[in-house]
């Protein structure tokens, strides 16, 4: 397999990890798509800049979030986004089985879209991405402190949204 296809199915394989992370940052299905896509885009393009060696997603996640910071000074002011009604009946259409994980995790992604930005990209990429401290600080432009302090203040913030504390 050529270096081009090997990168092309990298990023393939990427698209759900991309497409959760654009909407922990858009709050927002279809501007998360759109995030996403024009990310995998920019990737494309700029394919020569990744350098071989280094991890990909990472690069993929810089780009992701560059991508949504330029989009946001863009505009001239932020939109407010919520669970359309659909999203309760379709937890209450659910089999039985899976009922309380489904609310439970709306629950959790009702908290994680409260939380405010800087907490909420440090929790998407640690707790849910799996990246490291150090990655993350990397990949945000970040001191180390600052992302660990902003994921204690984004647990206690999530656990105290969700009725846990």
């Amino acid at each position: 397999m050529d270096q081009s296809a090997s990168f092309d199915v990298q990023i393939a394989a990427m698209l759900p990890r991309l497409r959760r992370f654009a909407h922990s940052l858009s709050r927002n299905r279809d501007d998360a798509d759109d995030l996403a896509q024009s990310t995998v885009e920019r990737a494309l393009r700029s394919r020569s800049q990744w350098q071989r060696g280094t991890r990909l997603d990472s690069w993929m996640f810089k780009i992701m979030r560059n991508q949504w910071i330029d989009g946001l000074r863009s505009r001239t002011r932020k939109e407010r986004f919520e669970a359309p009604p659909e999203a309760a009946e379709r937890v209450a259409a659910e089999p039985e089985g899976g009922l309380e994980a489904s609310v439970e995790l709306h629950r959790a992604m009702d908290a994680m879209e409260r939380l405010p930005e800087e907490q909420r990209e440090i929790v998407a990429l640690i707790l849910v991405e799996g990246f490291g401290y150090q990655e993350t600080a990397d990949m945000l432009g970040l001191p180390m402190g600052t992302v660990a302090s902003r994921l204690a203040r984004g647990r206690t913030t999530l656990l105290e949204l969700m009725g846990a504390r």
